[in-house]
Parts: structure tokens; C-alpha cells; sequence
């Protein structure tokens, strides 16, 4: 039997039944203009959302056309894409405003800031037909050796990341877009990516950072994304995405959340690898989540979740109450968010560059200087996050014509060779040596040790979160790098 023939009479769920189970998941897929066939299948029967990714982004008027034609296949279909803005974002060639990643926000901590950033940010989605925003990032960055969150988050602090997740959530809201508070319980305490493997948090209940979770719910966030995390004094058995105990008594219960709760994409290796993307789909609705994210663009992915699903739903292994419920919630969500704006107004295109200008902080002192030579230092893009390409180098010569440099994407394959270069060609001129992140990326430590040993009189620079002795930008959005480079050369 194919996918696409009919079951078994006896095996037939009530039409309802069926499109409460559709309504449940969120699908990526491949193409910029033709809605695969299978995806049209799944809208058909209820599909409740689609999450965009830059391989379906050509240009603003391409994807205004797609998501038209979504809309046009099924006018509740929820459209959202991951759009935190600073280097994390997928719409860079539709023309998305610039805005600084959150960490700089945090820096300047004016949350009147944040909230003309988000506002930004919210108005190019509903010019786009995008409704709903997985974003903000509500994590609060508490370990130095986390992986993933950093400069995501607001910052370190759970009270300034609250009043910043307010803002964006408050700014978002008033464009008609869906906002999503992400990743609850919080990612931040963790040392491992959960895109790679189980992410674990060992903080008794009393130490983790419920705040800002709990501002998002207070200013009426209408989605939450779970989180791939293990808290093993909440549940020592199952991440917090398949957890009955984290979503149903945390969330539901002690914290009253009645919106939507999402999952973060089932195919990241901390459910792939362990439970499997389908398992994982069927355990987390029962455990509570409204809809599950399968972001890959193979749809047989997503059928097959689907099908695990409906099986667990005949089979008597997944409550029908609890996908009526869970459906219910995604029904009204699409009632309030599903119809993008028919106007839209114009918002404010300098907040971004403003905010990244006033987060720039110097940890050593750096005198402003002309015709440097720029070694931008940064990791390669993170497979699952859009990287527009940035670098130090291109937005120093835009204020600065003079200036020359390297930029490095990843460990070189012979470091030597590339520091007595870098020392050969600057040696009349300032050197700048920048970094991303150099704590958790040994390759940048070695390169810049070296450096500085060779000329010390470099200026340090970081890019990422924060280091002694260097000017800060934390983040390395376009903006970010604006805004950094204006400040190296006095401009």
C-alpha cells in the first residue's frame, strides 16, 4: 500500500479526528515557488503550519508569492519561520531589516529599543504573509561553555532578559505576528547543543530561569518551544519536549500557560538519535505539546510522524482528548494569526544600527585608527542557523576604504603559514584581531596568541560574548559589525 492509497475501513479515524491530528504538526519542504504535491496532501487534511528556511528564500516578491499560494491551499495555514535577527535568521535576501542579536540588545538594555527592533523585524514578516515568529530567544546565557544559546540570548541576567523578552513579545504582538518564547524550561544552563545530542541542565528546580518564561506568559506570548533538554530534577528519564512532568505539571499547571506549545524540530539528534523523529512526535503530544516542528524538507519524514501519530490514535496509545485539545489550541491561534495584514505600516529601518551602535563597548581601550588590517577570526555557519555571510572585513571597508584583511571561516589547514602571512603583509600597518567565541573554539585562541605574540600591539576584538581586553560588539549581525568597524575607525 502506497502512502497516498486508503486504509482499511476499520482503521478509518472520524474525519475530525484526522484533521486534529494534521492540525499537530508543522512541516518544512524544499522550493521557492511549486508546493510539493505531498505537501499540498497534508494542507488538505488539516496540516496546521509550515516553517520557512532560507532554501525556500529567493527575493521579498518570490516569497510573498509562496506564502500566497500556502494561504491559497488553506487559508488557517500558519506560516513561520526562525527569525531572531542578528546573524540568526533565514531572510537576508528578502531584504529583512537589520537588527542586532539579542545579546546587544541586553548591552544597551532599552527595552523601548528592543521593541522598535521587534517591531522591525514583525512588519517585514506581515509584508511577507509570515505569521508566526519563532522568536524570542527567552533563554538566560548562564554557562560560559554553552554552545548555542550566547549571544542569542538578552543576556545573564534573568530579570534584564524578562523586561527585553516583554518588550518583543508586546512589539510582535502589535503587528498581527505570532510570536514564540523559546526554548522552556531554558537552554542556558546546558554545555551541549541539542541539535547535536541530549542537552543536559543539572540545576535543582530552585536555580533554573522560569523569569523569563514567565514575563512572555504575562504579556500574553502565544506560542512556547520546548526545549531538547534533560532536567533531571524535574524528569531524570525525558527532555523537557517529551516530558509530561516539565510541560503538563510546570507549564500547564504551576505556571498556567494556556497557548500553544511547540517543539523545537524533531530531526535535531537529541530526539533523532535517541527516540527517533516519529516516537518523538507521538510522545510529545501525549506529554502535552500542540504541535511538533519537522523542519527537514523530506516529507517522508514528516509522514512518517504523521502516521505514527494516527496509529497511536487508533490504537488507543494516544488519547483522542488529549489532540482535540491540543488541536483546539492550534485552531485558535490560526483564528488570530493565520491572516496576515492587508497594510502594513512602515517601520523604524534605523533601530537596528542605532541599537548595535550603542551595545559597543570597549574591555581594554582601542583608539580609533585608519588602513588596519582586519583578521576576522569566526566559527563556519551552524548547520541548523543562517549565516548572510557577514564579516568584519567588508563592513570596515565600507567606513573605511584603506583597510585591507583575512577573513577565516573555520581552523585553517596550516595556521603557521597563515600568521607569518597575516605578519608579512601588516607589518606597516594597525592590525586588528578579531574573534567569535574563542572560549569554545580552540583553533581562534591559538591563532590570536599567536598574532598578538608576533605584534603586540594589536587590537583585540570580539564578536561573540564578551572578552577582557578587547571591543565588543556582542554579536556579529551585519549590524553589529557596522557598528563595530565605525568604532575602529573613528567614523
Amino acid at each position: 500500500m502506497t502512502r497516498t492509497e486508503s486504509v482499511p475501513v476499520s482503521t478509518v479515524l472520524p474525519v475530525g479526528l484526522d484533521e486534529a491530528a494534521h492540525r499537530c504538526l508543522v512541516a518544512g519542504f524544499d522550493g521557492t515557488t511549486a508546493v510539493p504535491d505531498t505537501l499540498k496532501r497534508l494542507i488538505d487534511r488539516g496540516l496546521g503550519g509550515v516553517i520557512l528556511f532560507t532554501r525556500n528564500v529567493r527575493d521579498a516578491e518570490q516569497l510573498r508569492r509562496l506564502t500566497d499560494t500556502l494561504r491559497a491551499l488553506r487559508p488557517d495555514l500558519l506560516v513561520g519561520i526562525d527569525n531572531e535577527g542578528g546573524g540568526i535568521g533565514h531572510l537576508v535576501d528578502a531584504g529583512a531589516p537589520d537588527v542586532p542579536g539579542c545579546y546587544a540588545l541586553g548591552v544597551a538594555d532599552d527595552p523601548a529599543l528592543t521593541a522598535r527592533c521587534a517591531d522591525a523585524l514583525a512588519g517585514h514578516l506581515a509584508t511577507l504573509g509570515v505569521t508566526a515568529s519563532y522568536a524570542p530567544v527567552a533563554d538566560v546565557q548562564r554557562h560560559p561553555d554553552n554552545p548555542i544559546v550566547r549571544t542569542r540570548s538578552f543576556g545573564t541576567d534573568p530579570e534584564l532578559v524578562s523586561r527585553h523578552v516583554r518588550a518583543w513579545v508586546a512589539a510582535t504582538e502589535a503587528r498581527g505576528v505570532a510570536s514564540c518564547a523559546k526554548h522552556f524550561p531554558g537552554h542556558g544552563g546546558t554545555v551541549t547543543d541539542s541539535h547535536h545530542e541530549m542537552a543536559v541542565d543539572p540545576r535543582p528546580y530552585g536555580e533554573l530561569d522560569l523569569a523569563p518564561f514567565r514575563a512572555a506568559i504575562a504579556a500574553g506570548v502565544p506560542m512556547l518551544m520546548s526545549a531538547h533538554v534533560v532536567f533531571p530534577e524535574l524528569d531524570a528519564n525525558r527532555p523537557a519536549t517529551l516530558s509530561r512532568r516539565i510541560l503538563g505539571d510546570l507549564l500547564r499547571h504551576d505556571l498556567g500557560y494556556d497557548g500553544v506549545l511547540v517543539s523545537d524540530a524533531l530531526e535535531m539528534k537529541a530526539i533523532a538519535d535517541r527516540y527517533g523523529e516519529a516516537a518523538g512526535a507521538r510522545i510529545a503530544l501525549a506529554a502535552g505539546a500542540d504541535q511538533v516542528i519537522v523542519a527537514v524538507p523530506d516529507l517522508e519524514v514528516t509522514l512518517s510522524c504523521r502516521d505514527t501519530v494516527l496509529g497511536a490514535l487508533r490504537s488507543g496509545v494516544l488519547a483522542e482528548e488529549r489532540l482535540e485539545e491540543a488541536a483546539g489550541r492550534v485552531r485558535r491561534l490560526a483564528e488570530r494569526y493565520a491572516t496576515p495584514a492587508a497594510q502594513v505600516a512602515a517601520w523604524d529601518a534605523g533601530a537596528g544600527l542605532d541599537a548595535a551602535r550603542r551595545a559597543v563597548r570597549s574591555r581594554g581601550g582601542a583608539a580609533p585608527l585608519r588602513g588596519a588590517h582586519v583578521v576576522d577570526l569566526f566559527p563556519p555557519p551552524h548547520p541548523a542557523l543562517n549565516w548572510g555571510g557577514e564579516d568584519l572585513l567588508s563592513e570596515l571597508r565600507a567606513v573605511d576604504p584603506t583597510a585591507a584583511g583575512t577573513s577565516v571561516a573555520g581552523e585553517p589547514a596550516d595556521p603557521a603559514a597563515l600568521v607569518d602571512g597575516i605578519v608579512r603583509v601588516s607589518r606597516r600597518t594597525p592590525l586588528v584581531v578579531a574573534t567569535c567565541d574563542a572560549g569554545l573554539h580552540p583553533w581562534q585562541r591559538h591563532l590570536r596568541d599567536a598574532l598578538l605574540a608576533r605584534r603586540p600591539d594589536a587590537i583585540r576584538v570580539a564578536t561573540g560574548l564578551p572578552e577582557d581586553g578587547a571591543l565588543c560588539s556582542y554579536g556579529r549581525g551585519r549590524v553589529n559589525l557596522r557598528a563595530l568597524a565605525e568604532a575602529l575607525a573613528g567614523a
